[in-house]
Parts: C-alpha cells; sequence; structure tokens
C-alpha cells in the first residue's frame, strides 16, 4: 500500500508528501501499522508517530520524510485502505451499481471496518479532519455520480433523479452493514443485488 497523494489544502490543491519514497516495504508497514493501531481501538488523538514508528520498525525521520505530520499520514491510511477506484464496465447501470456496492463488501473492505468504525468519532470532533478524509473519499462517490448520471442520458434511470439523495441511498446502507452489522436479519448473500434493485424500484424511468 504506497502513499497516495490526498488533497489536504484549498480546493483544487494536492498536498504531497515532501520527498519520493525510497522504500515502498517501508511505506506499507508506516500505512499497516497506522491501520492496525486504529483497528485495535485506538483513537487518532492517542497515536503518536513514536508509537507508529515503533510498531513499523522504523525510524521517526523515515516517517517524516514522507508525511510532514500525523494528520497527512492519517489520510494517506486511509486512502491506502480504500485501495484503487473501481472502474465501472459502463454496459448497463445496474451491473455497474452491484459491482461498486460488491467492491466495497470484499474481505479487504470488511476488515478494515472496525478502522472506520473507530475513526467516526474522531471525524465527529475535528472538522478539519472530516474535510480531509471527505476529500480522501470523494473521487469514490464521483464513480457512482457517473454511473448514474450515465444511466438518466440513456433514459434508465429518470431524468429527474435526485443524484446525491439516489447515492447515499446505496451507499449508506451498505456501509452501517459493513461496519455494525447493522440489521442482523439482512442476508449477506445477495446483499448488493438486493439492496441496489431496491433503491432501482424508485429511480428506474418509466
Amino acid at each position: 500500500m504506497a502513499p497516495m497523494t490526498t488533497a489536504v489544502s484549498g480546493a483544487g490543491q494536492d498536498r504531497k508528501a515532501p520527498g519520493r519514497p525510497r522504500n515502498a516495504q517501508a511505506d506499507e508497514a508506516i500505512l499497516d501499522a497506522v491501520l492496525a493501531m486504529l483497528a485495535a481501538g485506538q483513537s487518532f488523538a492517542a497515536i503518536s508517530i513514536e508509537a507508529v514508528a515503533s510498531r513499523a520498525g522504523v525510524g521517526k525521520a523515515t516517517i517524516y520524510r514522507r508525511w510532514p505530520n500525523k494528520e497527512a499520514l492519517l489520510i494517506d491510511a486511509v486512502a491506502a485502505m480504500k485501495g484503487p477506484l473501481p472502474e465501472p464496465a459502463g454496459l448497463s447501470v445496474r451491473d455497474d451499481l452491484v459491482m461498486l456496492v460488491q467492491a466495497n463488501r470484499t474481505g479487504r473492505a470488511l476488515r478494515y471496518g472496525a478502522v472506520t468504525a473507530c475513526l467516526l468519532p474522531e471525524l465527529l470532533k475535528d472538522d478539519h479532519l472530516r474535510g480531509m478524509y471527505q476529500k480522501v473519499i470523494e473521487p469514490r462517490r464521483d464513480v457512482m455520480r457517473q454511473v448514474l448520471r450515465r444511466g438518466m442520458t440513456s433514459g434508465e434511470l429518470r431524468p429527474d433523479l435526485d443524484v446525491e439523495l439516489t447515492l447515499l441511498m446505496i451507499s449508506g446502507p451498505s456501509m452501517l452493514q459493513n461496519m455494525l452489522n447493522w440489521n442482523p436479519r439482512v442476508a449477506d448473500e445477495g446483499f448488493a443485488e438486493t439492496l441496489v434493485d431496491a433503491v432501482l424500484k424508485g429511480a428506474k424511468n418509466a
């Protein structure tokens, strides 16, 4: 999981870690250390650069050569946790939406559900951190927006569809089930298809 460039300054500006990473294994160990500590229940405030360095088996200087501060390190860890952006096939709105939901329910995604759950209190307390986090996940939301807008253009979906609300209706239940198994009566098998079909009942063009 190599560090990713994340937008943490003004709109349209990218923050890049100073210098170029010299050791991909060290980068991965550092990011994994942050995620493991969060998954173990440590708060973001309690995590120190010293503790991350110790867990990753590197020196503090190695971390500071790559990230200017703890916040930047956390955001790159979240970006690495999310993995590469999914690429819809573009043939069917339904199939693309199912794929996007399934992409967030892989073994990798479920494994990191605890990390996301531990981050939520931090994001609620810190507006700046929440803004940084939003910029990391915004490209993933935009993939789904593009699928929905394509469906509106093609006639598969209603032309007056509220894209943002529909996006929330699809991504919200998936996130809650991933993190908390919010409703254990909802079956895991076929979850993505069932969720997408339920939303599309009101979203399809008559």
